[in-house]
């Protein structure tokens, strides 16, 4: 080994350890041989060893174990890791089987009686550098951290963070060399190093760094200032020369395995196959096979066990319960089972049925999926429900197949379907789905039970993968079943177009042959299931469970009931407003072309863009990659503000269509026929703050800065002898930033209930609030609103009208009147920089991967988003859990009122006309307190409550 060389030292305990705790239980079919923590050492390494060949191309790799038994720090201290407990029982049997897989990786595999693997892997780090190689150590271990230097640094793969001097300096406090003697003062309650009572890491840092060095500090005790940390000092002095002993790492152990031992190349495909086959990690087994071109079918087991004796026998089994309908296995199949083995079986009498059933009432939980031929789930036909009580053990029970919607047979040639029918069915399922003491496993479950509870079905309890995905994951990734079966399970799931074809010659899944349903469904319910016995385990691992369990979880009964409920929509209002949009829009059409001085087609950006820059010759055009001319709102706005009046003529005839052709034309198709009222859909998991994501039809993008904009909501009415309630929040997102960056003035006004623009107007620009001209308030909202968002001088320029300089002036008196402001956007921008991600009050983490991108534009985006996002996140997660608690309330006051909407931060009800005031009141009390009791707010939470009979009037 030499200059050039790079060695991978891989903490394989630390590695162990965390595939332990990161997955559920998993045990060996053939003979109940715990292998879940093995499942996941080797999922973790083959990653690992795929991830650096094409990204640091490693030359010497090696895996480094602690080894059993008392070592050389115990002789110094007897009680060093006496507080350890002992290893879980199930983990035990696989000390021997990660080591027997590093082996079959073909990997050295290093432990040495007496000593931690920490200092093998400080040994080999020394060596490797000495002789010119750079060198990673794959671990997160902080005990590892005083090993980095300019040729070692660390990789923590479970975060994708690399950890070198700066990370170092960011964790201590000082800087790797001198992390021994920051551990030795503040101690480690977990392996039982004793430090110095009274010291912590951050104490202990600061006093390093004025004396230099541990021994420096102890031969200067008497000169600190502080009695009892002086005192504890001279008394403890010897307790933290003994607990530096035991923290500093040897680096001179007399190791067995040399470095040119460690030379890293491609494992040997068939002895690994052998191994993972042995395991029945039949995922990982077919992704090697693929990966080196292996046939594994034709490789045999490394050792022998009754699950290979016994395979012509269990498959001939599975196969003859699959055609008798018989019941699921009772064998529990480990997350890994194969797909490709999986029998899925179709359900066509209410015998095969209660075995299900059964299975489920058994074992207490079951996953739950619906096939419809509607993405409307209020309009959507009930085709099938599939369920899957383990992996690999899943079936569909076909409903509606071949059937028109009077029931008739809809097939061409009309041959008969063999399903069950659907009422007796759903009979059948009925009590299990609503058993208290089963738990319904779905992804996006939301939907299944919407159109489940329209035939009389009210599913729950519930767990919800995609839920539990967005609490641990959210801005990582997508958060749909295929998507999460591609990450987590490496398996692609059957597409939807596969089954029931593509474009025009596509056919709903009433129409898809039951052979071929029954494939996709039941799969879709196993993926499911697989879903939750892996996520489930990492909200309590990663600690996301409180998120999942109070803002996730029971959103969802109560967003079901809002879909259903839907809001009434007046179809004559629609119609008179969009004779009047669109006898508005001739009329700007007419001054367009005069101000042009020739007709040509508004709606074309081609033409309008040769009108402005070609023929007029405006100023601040700029072309798109196509060559033309760009007209979008950002150009038409700046060239309105340079005072061109066809440009602000364009933009208001746009508005006009918009509103036209989305609100007031569209808005009658989205009625329902059984129920007269607009059903919007709510998405709970696709933005990253955990804001709600209205669609079909979109109510949460209604315009309303505009006149005509909020004559869309005159449309939004009560029925007949009710009110609606418009329920809002009073500023919540500058609240909240005055809470979360501890600002006193903005807190404080608040608190007395102030005009908060015109107090930051009188702040800012040194104006008295009485009298003070309206313009001045407008700029002081603009900026107030604008920090949230991290506007910039040119941004907030374009909004106001005004220069850029005086805008830049604006922004730079506003931080100089509110400094902790700067500072909170200083401090979250360096903890995104270090995490890759930041988090709400109520511990909701958004993750920002873009942080790391090599793009300085991107990397300052992503900055303005980590800043707002745990405002805007807060202010979602308050409105969340006052939504949870809002039915329980209205029923205990004895109310009838209904939460029909939810738009950002505000809320609409339909209740009562009698009862609208108490209604209002109650509704007030509950968003108010809604924070209470995870967070004491430091700023009220106002809230504006106001009945009309329709949704503008009563906004």
């Amino acid at each position: 080994m030499g200059k050039g060389d790079h060695l991978f030292l891989v903490d394989g305990s630390g590695y162990l350890f965390r595939a332990y705790h990161a997955l559920p239980p998993l045990t060996r079919k053939s003979d109940g041989l715990p292998v879940g923590a093995v499942s996941g050492f080797c999922n973790m390494l083959y990653k690992l060893l795929e991830d650096t060949k094409d990204e640091f191309d490693p030359s010497h790799l090696a895996v480094i174990f602690d080894a059993s038994g008392k070592t050389f720090r115990n002789d110094i201290y007897p009680d060093y890791k006496a507080n350890r407990p002992e290893p879980p029982e199930d983990l035990k049997p696989q000390f021997a089987l990660v080591r027997d897989a590093v082996r079959a990786f073909s990997v050295p595999c290093i432990e040495m009686m007496g000593y931690e693997a920490d200092d093998l892997i400080a040994t080999y780090a020394r060596l490797a550098a000495e002789a010119g190689a750079k060198v990673t150590i794959v671990s997160s271990d902080k005990d590892l951290m005083q090993l980095v230097t300019d040729r070692v640094d660390m990789l923590d793969t479970m975060k994708l963070k690399s950890i070198s001097h700066d990370q170092v300096v960011e964790k201590f406090g000082v800087p790797p060399e001198k992390v021994v003697d920051v551990q030795a003062l503040a101690g480690d309650s977990v392996d039982n190093v004793p430090g110095v009572p009274g010291i912590g890491i951050k104490t202990a840092a600061q006093l390093i760094e004025e004396y230099g060095d541990l021994e420096t500090l102890l031969s200067k005790a008497e000169e600190i200032k502080q009695k009892k940390r002086r005192e504890n000092l001279i008394e403890f002095a010897e307790q933290a020369r003994i607990s530096r002993q035991l923290v500093e790492l040897d680096q001179d152990v007399p190791i067995d395995v040399p470095l040119d031992e460690m030379g890293a190349h491609d494992p040997e495909p068939e002895k690994l196959i052998a191994f993972l086959k042995d395991m029945e990690f039949s995922t990982l087994t077919r992704r090697v096979g693929e990966r080196f071109n292996v046939d594994a079918d034709e490789v045999e087991p490394a050792g022998e066990h009754p699950a290979q004796k016994k395979k012509a026998a269990t498959e001939e089994k599975k196969s003859a319960r699959t055609k008798e309908g018989g019941a699921p296995g009772a064998t529990p199949k480990g997350i890994d089972a194969d797909f490709d083995a999986a029998a899925y079986e179709t359900v066509t009498t209410l015998d095969a049925l209660q075995v299900w059933i059964d299975k489920a009432m058994d074992q207490g939980f079951i996953a739950v999926d619906t096939e419809t031929d509607s993405l409307d789930e209020m309009q959507a036909r009930l085709v099938g429900v599939s369920l899957a009580t383990a992996p690999g053990e899943a079936c569909y029970i076909p409903l509606l197949h071949g059937k028109a919607s009077d029931g008739g047979l809809d097939f061409e040639g009309g041959d008969p379907v063999d399903q069950l029918d659907r009422k007796e069915a759903l009979k059948a399922l009925k009590p299990m789905l609503e058993d208290p003491s089963v738990l319904k496993i779905g992804q996006n479950l939301k939907y299944d039970m919407v159109v489940l509870a329209r035939h009389g079905v009210e599913v729950g309890p519930i767990d919800d993968t995609m839920h539990m995905s967005y609490a641990l994951d959210a801005g990582l990734h997508g958060h749909g079943m295929d998507e999460l079966a591609n990450i987590h399970l490496s398996h692609n799931c059957i597409p939807f177009s596969e089954v029931a074809g593509k474009g025009k010659k596509q056919i709903t899944f009433d129409r898809v042959p039951v052979d071929k349903a029954t494939e996709y469904a039941a799969e879709d319910a196993d993926v499911t299931l697989r879903l939750w016995m892996l996520l489930k385990p990492r909200l309590t691992g990663e600690r996301r469970m409180t998120v999942y369990e109070t803002l996730e979880r029971p959103l969802v009964p109560v967003v079901v009931g809002m879909e259903r409920a839907g809001v009434k929509v007046d179809k004559t209002v629609l119609a008179r407003l969009s004779a009047g949009f669109a006898q508005k829009m001739a009329q700007y059409e007419d001054e367009i072309y005069e101000l042009a001085g020739e007709k040509f087609n508004i709606a074309s950006p081609k033409q309008l863009g040769e009108i402005l820059f070609d023929k007029m010759s405006l100023e601040g055009g700029r072309k798109t990659k196509t060559g033309a001319w760009s007209t979008d709102a950002d150009t038409l706005e700046t060239l309105a503000a340079q005072g061109h009046d066809l440009p602000q003529r364009v933009l208001d005839w746009r508005g006009l269509s918009k509103l036209k052709s989305t609100y007031t034309d569209a808005l009658p198709g989205y009625i329902d026929p059984e129920t007269g009222r607009v059903h919007t859909s709510y998405s709970m998991a696709a933005t990253s703050t955990g804001r709600l994501a209205s669609s079909d039809p979109n109510l949460q993008n209604i315009p309303v800065r505009t006149e005509d904009g909020r004559q869309i909501r005159t449309a939004f009415v009560a029925e007949k002898g009710n009110k609606l309630i418009s329920a809002d929040y009073s500023q919540i997102e500058l609240r909240l930033l005055a809470h979360i960056a501890d600002i006193e003035a903005l807190k404080k006004a608040f608190a007395d209930g102030l005009d908060i623009h015109a107090m930051t107007a009188s702040e800012i620009f040194d104006t008295p609030i009485k009298g003070m001209d309206p313009a001045v308030r407008r700029r002081a909202k603009a900026i107030n609103f604008g920090i949230i968002y991290g506007i910039s001088a040119f941004g907030l320029a374009n909004q106001l009208g005004i220069s850029r300089g005086e805008a830049g002036d604006y922004i730079d008196r506003y931080f100089k009147r509110f400094p902790g402001i700067r500072d909170y956007m200083e401090s979250t921008k360096e903890f995104v920089r270090e995490n890759g991600y930041v988090e709400t009050i109520f511990g909701r983490r958004v993750h920002l991967p873009g942080i790391k991108s090599k793009s300085q534009a991107e990397k300052s985006f992503v900055e303005r988003a980590a800043i707002n996002a745990p405002i805007q996140g807060s202010a979602a997660d308050i409105i969340r859990r006052a939504m949870i608690r809002m039915p329980d309330a209205l029923e205990k006051a004895k109310l009838k009122a209904r939460m029909l909407l939810q738009v950002h931060d505000e809320l609409i009800f339909e209740a009562p006309s009698g009862e609208a005031g108490k209604t209002e009141k109650k509704v007030a009390e509950v968003m108010s307190a809604a924070a209470e009791p995870a967070v004491k707010l430091t700023v009220p939470l106002d809230v504006e409550a106001r009945a009309a009979d329709n949704w503008n009037d009563a906004h």
